[in-house]
């Protein structure tokens, strides 16, 4: 919070513009660089999303959410390192597995997974958002193998196996002592009590919902700018600061997602902020399947390709003289054309 606090403030301390033109002269005041801070992200986030457009594909991209209970998102607070990764992995392996299935699409896919903590009140809602193109590898890898118009995986199937794998590795992680318990979870200390909470959450349904395709593969990229690099709230939200009050915009989902206006005490709204500070080094962008970092640059080729040879199309790969193959874009003759940056300096590779 002492970070945000000093963000472009003279406790960083700054610099002298000055315009050559005019002689206008300004103090700018460096800014705190922390990934919690709403002023900070834009560098970031515009970076980010310039190479995630190299890896755009021209199909039908689909969102997936998996949602924590109020049960497990209590002891997800007090563990956050710990639960938010069971959180990710469970989710990895429920999409993989399910994907391969031969029952339902039998295919690798690949997949941007981003955690989110919060609702729009701000209070702690862990989940994970998943964007995954409507198809995937053949599991020999020579085909694209695309879903069914409208219609990308299960939603019943993928919340019943994400249940389990998560419980699955909760237990595991209680049972090696990386859990802890305090205030009014202390009594879960115990195992027989931590048992019949698991008992208690195997029997709920979980929620695993699927909302419709994106338009486009810029309404990905128009949604990943949205919420990739911000936490709890943007800036925009934000109607008024009134004495010790705070007033911002929320919706309410349980009602029809009515525009509302929330007021909050000061200290409640840092308090509800400060909720979804995640641990030093944890990331909460992470990428599987054919688009994970360690074989991102091969497999997005790989899946252009068995995507274009169902259209009779060559593939050609349009990158930056300076760049790396992970941010190469992809373009194919034919009228499909992707931009990764404004450089004018680029090459066609056969």
């Amino acid at each position: 919070m002492s970070a945000i606090e000093a963000c472009r403030t003279a406790a960083l301390g700054g610099h002298i513009e000055r315009c050559v033109d005019c002689g206008l002269v300004r103090i700018a005041y460096n800014s705190c660089r922390n990934r919690h801070c709403p002023k900070c992200q834009g560098p970031a986030q515009a970076a980010w999303l310039a190479d995630r457009q190299a890896e755009l594909l021209p199909v039908p991209y689909f969102h997936v959410v998996f949602t924590l209970p109020a049960a497990a998102a209590e002891i997800a607070f007090q563990n956050k390192a710990a639960v938010y990764g069971i959180l990710f992995k469970a989710t990895a392996e429920t999409m993989s597995t399910i994907a391969t299935d031969p029952r339902h699409l039998g295919a690798e896919i690949g997949f941007i997974a981003v955690l989110h903590t919060w609702g729009q009140n701000l209070q702690h809602h862990p989940h994970v958002h998943c964007l995954v193109p409507g198809g995937g590898l053949s599991l020999d890898g020579t085909c694209w193998i695309s879903c069914r118009p409208g219609f990308f995986l299960p939603v019943r199937v993928l919340s019943r196996l994400f249940r389990r794998l998560f419980l699955e590795k909760l237990a595991a992680a209680f049972e090696a002592g990386k859990l802890g318990f305090f205030g009014t979870l202390a009594g879960l200390a115990d195992p027989a009590m931590f048992a019949r909470l698991m008992a208690t959450l195997r029997r709920r349904e979980w929620v695993v919902y699927a909302k419709r395709p994106f338009a486009s593969p810029e309404a990905v990229l128009a949604y990943l700018g949205r919420y990739t690099h911000r936490v709890a709230i943007a800036n925009s939200r934000l109607v008024a600061l009134a004495g010790d009050q705070v007033s911002f915009r929320w919706r309410d989902y349980r009602h029809h997602n009515r525009n509302k206006v929330m007021t909050l005490a000061a200290e409640e709204f840092i308090r509800r902020f400060l909720l979804h500070a995640l641990p030093d080094g944890f990331h909460r962008i992470r990428h599987y399947g054919f688009l994970a970092n360690r074989q991102r640059a091969t497999s997005s080729r790989s899946a252009v390709n068995c995507w274009t040879s169902r259209l009779g199309l060559r593939p050609v790969i349009v990158r930056n003289v300076d760049s790396s193959p992970s941010t190469a874009a992809l373009a194919v003759e034919g009228g499909w054309s992707r931009s990764v940056s404004s450089c004018e300096r680029r090459r066609a590779i056969p």
